[in-house]
């Protein structure tokens, strides 16, 4: 199990509840055959809170896990792992 302050999970929770809200709009406006650059905006916007909950999950990852396997003599694997995220980002 992996430690989230509370603050962090609120912070990390508020960015996936936005994306999941935009998602449903996104949903709606296509099935209402609404203006693709308008869909597009709001996929967009879905796409912004998803980023901005993977920075707060990833700042959050390495102040706590990456510390943790530091000091355990873990930091090979524990980079490996973050290259092997930022790989799939691209």
């Amino acid at each position: 199990m992996t430690y989230r302050p509370k603050d962090t999970q609120e912070r990390i929770l508020h960015r996936l509840k936005i994306a999941k809200g935009h998602l449903q709009k996104v949903i709606q406006m296509v099935e209402s055959g609404q203006y693709c650059i308008d869909v597009i905006h709001q996929s967009q916007a879905i796409q912004r809170a998803l980023q901005e909950a993977d920075s707060v999950l990833l700042e959050n990852h390495l102040k706590t896990c990456v510390v943790d396997h530091i000091k355990k003599g873990e930091a090979d694997s524990s980079i490996q792992e973050i290259m092997n995220v930022l790989q799939k980002s691209r």
